[in-house]
């Protein structure tokens, strides 16, 4: 599956309210892999950012001014992104915007255009419930460089997102184990796939299964009761 991680930055937070995005960012995989064939658009807005996204972005009025309108790059995007799945970190703010800007041209809505969207931040709710799942946060929690990230840019935050969602979606069936470091000048890099090996399954002790319920219920606590797992064991006894 072709995918695209995507991103934006727009005027304000409000799309009915007449805020127009300035910037899209996006970053294509192809079976997990980047790909560099990336995106990136500066947008004239046709309106001034409001104070407070200028102090997320930091991107000025000025510089967009020549900067070309949604419409003119309105084709390149949706041939780009046709049939793609598409990754976003709170989906529902950026499609908002796409969709506007796309009703404004009498344009389908962007999710015709596209295999699905992936929400990630519904996706690091469902893994760390109870913790902070922005952007920065995850890229601390998984080791995802992002010292970079002064202000927000839609480029940059696809390309972290991209290292954050494979992270978040990486599976042991896949794994591989270098077995020197690349980097050395020389080294011959073997790369090991786990799955030609038949791998013991090694059962919890009493303590240790006693130790993970615990875990559990410190988990089911945070999120309010609310984890799939507490869920499906109510219905299953109902």
């Amino acid at each position: 599956m072709r995918q695209i991680v995507l991103d934006t930055e727009t005027t304000g937070l409000s799309a009915e309210a007449g805020d127009r995005i300035i910037e899209i960012g996006c970053v294509e995989l192809f079976a997990r892999k980047l790909t560099g064939n990336n995106k990136h658009w500066y947008l004239n807005p046709e309106r001034d950012s409001h104070e407070d996204a200028l102090k997320v972005h930091g991107i000025s009025n000025e510089f967009l001014r020549d900067k070309p309108k949604f419409a003119a790059v309105v084709d390149e995007l949706l041939e780009y992104v046709d049939g793609a799945e598409i990754i976003i970190h709170n989906a529902a703010f950026d499609i908002g915007f796409l969709n506007k800007e796309l009703e404004l041209l009498g344009r389908p809505p962007f999710t015709g255009h596209v295999a699905r969207v992936i929400d990630s931040l519904a996706m690091a709710k469902e893994m760390f419930p109870g913790k902070r799942n922005s952007l920065d946060a995850l890229c601390d929690r998984l080791e995802v460089d992002n010292s970079g990230r002064t202000l927000h840019g839609a480029l940059l935050d696809a390309e972290l997102l991209a290292d954050v969602y494979i992270n978040m979606t990486r599976g042991q069936d896949a794994l591989l184990i270098d077995e020197v470091d690349a980097g050395v000048p020389g080294a011959i890099l073997t790369r090991v796939d786990l799955r030609q090996f038949t791998l013991p399954v090694l059962l919890a002790s009493e303590q240790e299964a006693a130790a993970h319920e615990e875990v559990l219920k410190q988990l089911d606590k945070a999120s309010g009761g609310k984890t799939v797992w507490r869920q499906l064991a109510i219905a299953a006894v109902a």
